[in-house]
């Protein structure tokens, strides 16, 4: 299923672009039946289907899954039993999701062709950004790449983030030489183990070459973002160490240290005299065009989640293109973004076919979650009579401006699983739909890789109050937002206080209140934890209590702007700028957390 083709040849990579799209519903068909054929007497597929691969036995025997499902089978795997449960492939490592699941990052299947599958896909990027951006062949990219904390499971498998595990392969570290992909940073760079040493280092390497990078990125706008703050605060030293040709003491890494030295060559005062000028205005408003002034765009993406940061990004960028150019997953990788200079807001991905078996269930308008059906293996979505049932939908059956939720069936031994992204159809490439990704299913919480849903908020929040009950304070109403106006940005939860028997609201004690920020970043999972603590890419929470009343003022201005008053109920998140001043305006205490959670890396139970 994977075509060969040089990634050098940029005509090769749009035909066969042209024919995975053309010949979407054929491949799809082809994708399920060899995913079938190879795993059909692995313990869980027998259990369902008896021998018989056939298409429509998969579709009405075989259930649609959540993590809950299949997380029993995953952690036999893990444990030590054989890769036949799930798959006749032996399963090579473990991929850890930033969706979570008990508290614990969700951990996926995955196999040494599934290594040689993503690698297919990156090669694809290239010809589509050579077909928009002339001359990326002349020069090189300033690319953030970091790795992230992995494990060895009971049964020895590693399990690690998706690009930690990609990074770190052999497919990465060994890879062809491709002239349109030469990277500023040295891969010891970015596979040093310390966050903070690698960020130095790769800004520094960055800088150095500065004449010669075309374009600037990371994987998400998060990232990028951090990086020019982290360059902000360690400027003159990375100047200085640019004037001098030498590498700060507490760079320790030897490797690392060993790559950069050779980077910086020589002395160089003219240009971090250059650099320091350039930095030295007022504002850093268009920054980034003024010390890579050859740079054409900046690639990040910033779908999801990430399209809060855009409008920061766009202040630093100096009008220069922002483009994310895939989507991809823990689970498998998905597709490409075939204009990838369009506006930011109006990004769409075309689904490549050969990646996995696409399914899609429909959802509401309003994103309304749809609940898998026992009785007949599909889904049923209630509609206002409460009677309509509707059922998961092949990828080129799905209609334009319709809403789905994305199942996958991949090469590594995932069979319907709920990938939890709502998307939306948007149009059309040759046979293959385009959508565009609108939310994580239930996420109501994000700043970087975390995911916080309405249900662990609830959880968090209700541990919080027991420190205030004893002291007769009731926690009337509560909301939540992600303030990215920060960098890095943090979570803020607005409480309506009053003391029991009374609306009175009496002066808060601060260390109560820094303790209860506390208490709440304590009880979110694993990935927020770990974000706070180890990656630093998520500021301390706070918590700003509002006076007495604040709440109805924001039901009042949701009912004005077309709620209804009898189904009216607090939204656990805002993201309106109207209700957010709203709350603020109304402001009578605000409280962060004076100390990180605890984290450290996760254990599969055995």
């Amino acid at each position: 299923m994977l075509p060969v083709f040089d990634p050098n040849d940029n005509e090769a990579g749009l035909k066969l672009l042209e024919d995975l799209t053309n010949n979407a519903c054929q491949i799809q068909q082809q994708v399920l039946e060899e995913i079938l054929a190879t795993n059909l007497h692995t313990e869980y597929l027998k259990s369902f289907l008896n021998g018989d691969s056939g298409k429509e036995n998969f579709k009405n025997k075989v259930p649609i899954v959540n993590y809950e499902d299949i997380k029993p089978c995953i952690e036999r795997i893990a444990n030590g039993e054989t890769s036949s449960i799930i798959s006749a492939q032996p399963i090579t490592e473990l991929l850890t999701s930033s969706g979570t699941s008990g508290g614990q990052p969700k951990i996926m299947p995955s196999t040494a062709e599934e290594l040689e599958r993503k690698t297919f896909f990156y090669n694809l990027l290239v010809p589509v950004m050579n077909k928009y951006v002339d001359g990326l062949d002349q020069g090189k990219a300033m690319y953030l790449l970091f790795i992230k904390p992995e494990i060895s499971t009971p049964s020895g498998l590693m399990a690690r983030p998706v690009l930690t595990s990609y990074y770190k392969s052999n497919n990465f570290r060994n890879r062809a030489f491709n002239r349109y992909n030469v990277y500023t940073s040295p891969d010891e760079t970015i596979l040093c183990s310390d966050s903070k040493q690698s960020m130095y280092c790769q800004l520094l390497c960055g800088l150095v070459q500065r004449d010669e990078v075309l374009r600037v990125g990371a994987i998400f706008a998060s990232a990028f973002l951090r990086a020019i703050k982290f360059l902000e605060e360690y400027l003159k030293e990375l100047c200085s160490n640019i004037r001098t040709g030498s590498v700060s003491d507490w760079i320790t890494d030897p490797n690392c240290r060993n790559a950069v030295l050779s980077t910086l060559s020589k002395p160089n005062s003219e240009l971090a005299d250059l650099i320091e000028d350039e930095c030295s205005g007022k504002s850093w408003e268009g920054i980034i065009k003024k010390l890579w002034p050859r740079t054409k765009y900046i690639e990040v993406i910033v779908t999801g989640s990430m399209a809060q940061y855009i409008s920061t990004l766009e202040f630093y960028s100096g009008g220069l293109p922002l483009v994310s150019t895939m989507y991809g997953s823990s689970e498998c990788y998905l597709g490409i973004n075939f204009k990838p200079l369009s506006n930011p807001y109006d990004v769409s991905y075309t689904l490549l076919p050969n990646m996995a078996y696409f399914e899609f269930l429909p959802v509401d308008n309003n994103h309304k979650e749809v609940v898998p059906d026992v009785q007949c293996n599909g889904v049923s979505v209630t509609d206002r009579n409460g009677k309509e049932k509707v059922e998961a939908v092949d990828l080129v059956d799905v209609k334009l401006g319709h809403y789905y939720e994305l199942i996958v069936t991949t090469f590594t031994g995932l069979y319907r699983y709920r990938v939890g992204d709502i998307l939306m159809v948007t149009g059309f490439y040759n046979n293959a739909p385009q959508f565009r990704f609108v939310h994580r299913r239930n996420v109501v919480l994000s700043i970087d890789t975390d995911k916080t849903n309405e249900e662990d908020l609830l959880k968090a929040v209700t541990q919080a109050k027991v420190l205030l009950e004893p002291l007769g304070f009731l926690l009337t109403e509560y909301t939540s937002f992600a303030d990215t106006a920060s960098i890095p940005g943090h979570y803020v939860l607005f409480w309506e206080l009053k003391m029991r028997g009374t609306n009175d609201l009496p002066e808060l004690d601060p260390v109560i209140m820094e303790q209860c920020c506390s208490v709440v970043e304590e009880s979110l999972d694993s990935v927020y934890r770990r974000c706070r603590k180890k990656d630093k890419s998520i500021g301390p929470l706070e918590v700003r209590v509002v006076k007495h009343g604040t709440f109805d003022a924001l039901m009042d201005f949701c009912v004005s702007q077309g709620s209804s008053v009898n189904q009216y109920k607090t939204p656990r998140c805002i993201k309106s700028e109207e209700a957010l001043k709203i709350l603020d305006s109304r402001v009578v205490g605000r409280f962060s957390s004076n100390k990180t959670p605890f984290w450290e890396p996760f254990r599969i139970e055995t």
